[in-house]
């Protein structure tokens, strides 16, 4: 009950160093009964029950200031010191009774589940929402600097990954509206962010029936989850032509849940748990991130990652378990992956503004590194580099020239495994289509061979090459994502 890492490091350094990552904001998981039964029991005798001896030493080595709190006190603690470092704090509801999730059959799953009665439940959020009420609500901003100091608590989640056999929808409706009408009316300030059914996968019945809260439009989020085995569908990434399993995927999620981000009824759709394996080992995790990097950042959503942790206090009985989708190492003092931190550089800017006056650009961002296409003018090299500061580019559609915005050049593809250059002469090596939703093609007339955008960090740390493209036949299973980029659009 809790914050994890707080044995590892004191909780400045963490706050501080999410910060640094350029997160805003920290998705806190909390559960009912932390609230609703155990808010005397201290941080010390919570370990000591647990049998966490060794997390309780190391807390009392970086953090000997919390062992005496109340874990309701710790939280807070937590969130005000995330806080000073310009952190905002989402509080998601994850279970009732404290313990690993999820599974379909564990208890927390839906209403009337054991652990996950709906009386107790309303009770905790009514209780959440009033602790936080003296908390300033900031103004929302994407980037970490302009982020307020007083940024705090700015949401609660009703519940987090509704699934199991109870499921339904009326039921689903009576206690989602319950729910959002208890904390609005504890604390207004707060967003009100709901998840659907099958563990944050559905809310396509919500096309027949809105919810019934007009009086909170302005205060509605809903949620998503979405990893590489979500309806075990790794192996689709492993045994299929990815181009077709990130179509497949993607339209799915847009019938399930992006239909909310237009119509009548329209709110922001928040991607509150993504992730994958950040030792690079798992191949599905792999071809999925650039697939899902793709859609975030084409829909600028906004998301929090699975994880933050290194490691846990416990975790499934296992004390100390490492957290191989953790952004932090296992101490808690470094990035795990700093090339996993890197891909996720140009979603974690603002890059579309409805209130904005400038004009609309495009970046070409290549998802499975994370890194836009750029241009040294003088000299005319293309490189592929990070996304901040990146060229700007533009493209009427098939069979046009790709333009280096606010000058005469234009993208230039030579031979095959020769790099592209920009040039003046915007002729038929300058003529490109999409050859599928994720590739840019031009024709090598020469030889009559349909290449492709090729970025690979195999054979070069920036350099962007034309190679022959790849899975364009709907058959081919090899993996194309070298050769995957996409217009992004941003207008700040």
């Amino acid at each position: 009950m809790l914050p994890e890492g707080l044995d590892q490091q004191p909780v400045s350094h963490i706050a501080r160093h999410i910060s640094l990552m350029g997160f805003n904001c920290v998705r806190l998981t909390w559960a009912t009964y932390m609230f609703t039964r155990h808010s005397n029991l201290t941080v010390a005798e919570s370990f000591t029950d647990n049998s966490l001896h060794h997390a309780m030493s190391g807390i009392a080595k970086k953090n000997p200031q919390l062992l005496g709190l109340t874990v309701v006190e710790a939280q807070r603690a937590v969130i005000e010191e995330l806080g000073r470092h310009g952190v905002m704090s989402v509080l998601d509801n994850h279970v009732g009774k404290p313990m690993w999730c999820c599974g379909s059959d564990d208890g927390n799953g839906f209403w009337g589940d054991k652990y996950f009665q709906p009386k107790e439940w309303l009770k905790g959020l009514d209780i959440v929402a009033t602790i936080y009420k003296d908390i300033p609500m900031p103004i929302v901003l994407r980037e970490p600097s302009d982020a307020s100091k007083q940024a705090k608590v700015i949401g609660i989640s009703l519940h987090n990954e509704l699934r199991g056999p109870l499921q339904n929808q009326s039921v689903w409706y009576e206690n989602v509206e319950k729910g959002a009408k208890t904390i609005h009316r504890a604390n207004p300030n707060l967003l009100l962010i709901i998840s659907g059914l099958s563990y944050d996968l559905d809310f396509t019945f919500l096309k027949q029936k809105p919810l019934n809260l007009l009086n909170m439009r302005n205060k509605i989020v809903y949620e998503i989850h979405r990893y590489a085995f979500t309806e075990g569908q790794s192996n689709l990434f492993l045994n299929q032509p990815l181009n077709k399993v990130c179509d497949t995927i993607k339209e799915e999620i847009m019938n399930k849940s992006g239909f909310l981000l237009k119509g009548k009824n329209a709110a922001p759709l928040f991607v509150s748990e993504f992730g994958g394996d950040q030792r690079g080992t798992n191949q599905a995790d792999n071809m999925f991130m650039g697939c899902f990097l793709s859609f975030l950042a084409e829909l600028d959503l906004d998301w929090a990652v699975w994880a933050l942790q290194g490691s846990y206090y416990t975790r499934e009985g296992v004390p100390g378990m490492e957290e191989m989708y953790g952004m932090f190492n296992y101490p808690w003092n470094s990035l795990r992956s700093p090339e996993y931190h890197a891909k996720l550089q140009l979603i974690q800017q603002k890059l579309q503004d409805p209130k904005s006056k400038r004009p609309t650009y495009h970046l070409l961002f290549h998802p499975q590194s994370g890194k836009c296409l750029s241009s040294a003018a003088n000299n005319n090299v293309v490189y592929a580099s990070d996304c901040i500061g990146a060229s700007r580019w533009s493209h009427d559609g098939d069979g046009m020239p790709i333009r280096l915005t606010g000058t005469s050049l234009c993208l230039t593809a030579s031979r095959d495994g020769l790099p592209v250059t920009l040039s003046t002469d915007c002729n038929e090596q300058s003529i490109w289509k999409f050859a599928s939703n994720y590739q840019l093609s031009n024709i090598d007339h020469e030889n009559g061979k349909e290449l492709c955008l090729d970025f690979d960090t195999y054979y070069s740390s920036s350099r962007v090459l034309v190679r022959k493209c790849v899975g364009l036949d709907g058959k081919n299973i090899d993996n194309p994502q070298t050769q995957w980029f996409k217009f992004v659009s941003s207008n700040v």
